[in-house]
């Protein structure tokens, strides 16, 4: 069982299921840094200086706190302004990886189209092909050589 279980994980498969996770989670720091610290401030500068993290509504009567931070501690709240900021981040990761997907199909086409060579000229058309064989035929016909 030890054996079968290390025969799984030297698969390349698996190891780059890990490398991806990590990479992943990493990518996911970085497109939230993006998303707080740089697209959001620009969006609530536009909108008047809001801060979307701290938008929320109280669930319960005693939330009288106006961070979100401390008013969760206060009780239940919805907290919308998080929800759009989450929302967002994932609409730049969608972005991002779509157009990483879209790169790699570029490259795989490119990388599965026969290359031509240059010193290799093109396949007659099918017509001179046809023409080609009748000759050649009627050539085989009239051979003195040949034996009927």
């Amino acid at each position: 069982m030890l054996k079968e279980f290390q025969e799984f994980i030297s698969k390349g498969n698996v190891i780059d299921l890990a490398v991806g996770v990590i990479i992943g989670g990493a990518f996911g720091l970085i497109v939230k840094s993006l998303t707080d610290d740089i697209i959001m401030p620009i969006v609530g500068a536009i909108f008047g200086g809001v801060d979307f993290s701290n938008y929320f509504l109280p669930l319960a009567s005693g939330v009288t706190a106006t961070t979100l931070e401390a008013a969760r501690e206060q009780g239940a709240v919805f907290a919308y302004g998080n929800f759009v900021t989450v929302v967002i981040n994932f609409l730049i990761l969608a972005w991002i990886i779509f157009i990483m997907i879209k790169a790699v199909n570029r490259m795989r086409r490119t990388m599965d189209k026969p290359k031509a060579t240059p010193n290799q000229p093109a396949p007659p058309p099918a017509d001179i092909l046809l023409l080609t064989e009748i000759r050649d035929l009627l050539a085989k016909r009239d051979d003195p050589t040949r034996i009927a």
